[in-house]
């Protein structure tokens, strides 16, 4: 499926990244989420604070939710109390179909990112990133604009990643979830 066949059968498209903590045994606790809306180009940069009680933009059924592991976000969606994508994408299952059998290929999101040429963060920078969102709060104001830029750069390496991964899902996308 090519990317353009793909954008024709949703009247959204977000992709979605959440930066959250969890305690041993306990539930992950969600500290900020950036999504862009691929068509209309809205950004979201969201920390706690400003989530609601519902997600900040559309999961019904003319919508599609893209993240990369998308049941690190299925578990902050499931804290927050909000009702689950209709349709979902999650391009860590769908890297995993095109290089299953290869030992030597990474399967995280730098990984998909190097498979395809793109251009990402460091994996020292990113670990140092998710080490320090581990350790918890309270964070300081500029860890917070830091944090949020960090999650944002994950939802653009996304929005780069999708397009040539199109090209290698058979249509209709076959980890599409429908309810």
């Amino acid at each position: 499926m090519d990317f353009d066949t793909l954008k024709s059968k949703f009247s959204q498209i977000w992709v979605a990244d959440f930066e959250f903590y969890s305690d041993a045994g306990n539930p992950p606790s969600p500290i900020c989420l950036s999504a862009n809306e691929l068509k209309s180009g809205q950004s979201l940069k969201l920390w706690r604070d400003d989530f609601g009680n519902q997600c900040p933009f559309d999961t019904g059924k003319d919508s599609l939710f893209v993240a990369y592991y998308s049941s690190a976000e299925f578990s902050c969606f499931d804290v927050l109390g909000w009702r689950m994508p209709y349709n979902v994408l999650d391009l860590f299952i769908e890297f995993r179909m095109l290089t299953n059998g290869n030992r030597k290929q990474s399967r995280g999101l730098l990984g998909a990112l190097s498979y395809f040429g793109k251009d990402s963060i460091g994996a020292t920078q990113k670990e140092s990133y998710q080490d320090r969102i581990l350790q918890g709060p309270p964070y300081s104001t500029e860890e917070k604009r830091a944090i949020l830029d960090y999650c944002h750069s994950d939802v653009k390496s996304l929005c780069d990643l999708l397009p040539p991964m199109c090209e290698t899902i058979e249509s209709p996308p076959p980890s599409t979830i429908s309810r």
